[in-house]
């Protein structure tokens, strides 16, 4: 079922802070994995937003402009929350192999 559907994945990730600029197709990075995990480690400039809240409420987190780099420890939750996101209407991308395929490059 998840298979089925495209979305974008990238395997390598450079996110420039739009936090400070004009840009209203802000690029954020987005951090799924339980807040414990973030603390341990994570990807510079990401934010922490559990996967159940951002799967059960998006609405209260994101919105329709901006594009988010989302990504868990080893890509398949965030594939499947990827996948579930699109089909709302929300601009994402999965960062494929998750923290871990990042912390290794």
């Amino acid at each position: 079922m998840y298979d089925s559907m495209d979305i974008n994945e990238i395997d390598h990730i450079y996110i420039q802070n739009t936090a400070n600029s004009a840009d209203n197709h802000k690029r954020i990075l987005i951090d799924i994995r339980d807040k414990y995990e973030y603390i341990i480690g994570n990807i510079k400039n990401s934010i922490n937003i559990p996967y159940q809240y951002l799967a059960l409420m998006p609405e209260n987190y994101l919105n329709f402009t901006s594009t988010y780099y989302i990504y868990c420890d080893t890509g398949n939750k965030s594939r499947k929350l990827c996948i579930h996101l699109k089909q709302l209407g929300y601009h994402v991308v999965d960062l494929i192999g998750g923290y871990d395929n990042y912390h290794k490059n």
